[in-house]
């Protein structure tokens, strides 16, 4: 295994869930007036877009386990590596959250993903299972097709990049949106007690709409 990809799978989920947790802990409050969910949205969708241009040729640019695996179910990526990536980017989703909860001022539920109480919309377990394995899926078609080998050079970052910040957009307020099992990793460690509770959901939810997306990418490219 390369250790060097490790570290920019490490590197680039942390920044991934730092630049969620930094826009969901303080823009809401800031005393010019809150940056609120487009905010946020547009925080991790230009963090993932510049991660993946910077370093992305270094390990491909998954910082996302669901990612990984789906990559891994559309024949884009060994099984063997998925392990070591995973381990990677949840400790770097969990390194990100310590940072700011040594920073401070985090709310109780450090941004957890969730449904009932934990979402804006007190939306309901099923609600937000479908919302996040449609969305990863629909996550999985455009990395697909924007990595293609005979995609035009250098546009990945940006499709990647505007189709996340589109998701959280339309799922903030159901689930605080994961679509990404190490971003919902990290905060729940810290929250704990329901965050904790309904982490596998978004275990499940993506890996589960990542492996359906990347195997209809692959019939509609046959």
């Amino acid at each position: 295994m390369n250790l060097k990809a490790l570290g920019a799978e490490f590197i680039g989920t942390f920044m991934l869930t730092a630049s969620v947790l930094g826009a969901a802990f303080y823009s809401f409050g800031a005393p010019s007036g809150a940056a609120g969910i487009l905010g946020v949205a547009l925080s991790i969708g230009l963090t993932v877009m510049v991660m993946a241009r910077s370093i992305g040729h270094i390990s491909g640019g998954h910082y996302n386990p669901a990612v990984t695996l789906g990559l891994v179910a559309g024949g884009r990526f060994p099984v063997g590596d998925a392990i070591p990536y995973i381990v990677a980017q949840c400790l770097g989703a969990i390194a990100a959250t310590a940072v700011f909860a040594g920073i401070g001022h985090a709310p109780a539920t450090y941004a957890a993903n969730g449904y009932g109480s934990l979402s804006m919309l007190n939306a309901s377990l099923a609600s937000v299972f479908i919302i996040e394995t449609v969305l990863t899926a629909f996550f999985l078609i455009v990395i697909m097709g924007a990595t293609r080998p005979n995609a035009q050079a250098g546009f990945a970052p940006l499709a990647i990049g505007l189709t996340l910040t589109a998701i959280h957009l339309m799922s903030i307020p159901v689930s605080n949106t994961s679509v990404n099992p190490a971003r919902s990793l990290g905060p729940a460690l810290f929250a704990g007690g329901e965050a904790i509770g309904q982490l596998w959901v978004f275990w499940v939810a993506p890996i589960l709409g990542a492996a359906i997306g990347a195997r209809i990418y692959r019939w509609l490219d046959e």
